[in-house]
């Protein structure tokens, strides 16, 4: 048996958590599936749905994920036991991958639109991490950008549009609420 963080066939691979945040998807969930030969594509025993909320980080879901996940693990194993765990097929349609994050991927681009930079930022907090360059001391410094929240200032993508650390996308804008130099 084996529990995956998303709901299949859709995120199969090694970043399920991070993908679902970083394509904008509302909704994930927790399964109990058999192992097969090929990537996360055994029947399902058991599942267990969850929303994901329009500021809540990779880290955040990932624990919520997880504490689902012990409890579908200990039902799983449990019916297990009295010989009445039932597996049922995945899907043929809607199958996704998602891919191990990169480290060439976790740079924000700024010329995207506001929700794409969001939701960025927030499917890769706190690992990997988003990241942008800034200027400090006449130097430039990597900032580890760990939660932000949509805004409605407009401007030169990249500008920085007022002193709460509002940026501005290729349309739209992000405030960045916590960061880590």
């Amino acid at each position: 048996l084996n529990g995956h963080a998303s709901l299949l066939p859709r995120w199969r691979g090694a970043a399920p958590i991070q993908r679902a945040i970083m394509a904008g998807d509302a909704e994930t969930g927790m399964m109990v599936m058999r192992m097969e030969e090929g990537l996360d594509t055994g029947p399902v025993a058991l599942l267990e749905k969850c929303a994901i909320e329009p500021d809540m980080t990779a880290g955040e879901l990932h624990d919520r994920l997880m504490a689902i996940g012990a409890s579908l693990m200990a039902e799983a194993l449990a019916q297990l036991g009295i010989n009445c765990l039932t597996f049922t097929q995945q899907a043929t349609a809607g199958v996704t991958y998602a891919r191990k994050i990169d480290k060439s991927e976790t740079r924000v681009d700024w010329t995207r639109p506001a929700g794409e930079v969001h939701n960025h930022i927030r499917g890769l907090s706190p690992f990997p991490g988003a990241w942008c360059e800034v200027e400090i001391g006449g130097r430039m410094e990597r900032l580890k950008l760990l939660r932000s929240t949509l805004s409605d200032g407009v401007g030169e993508s990249g500008g920085i549009l007022d002193d709460r650390l509002t940026v501005a996308c290729g349309s739209g804008s992000v405030r960045l609420a916590e960061g880590m130099l």
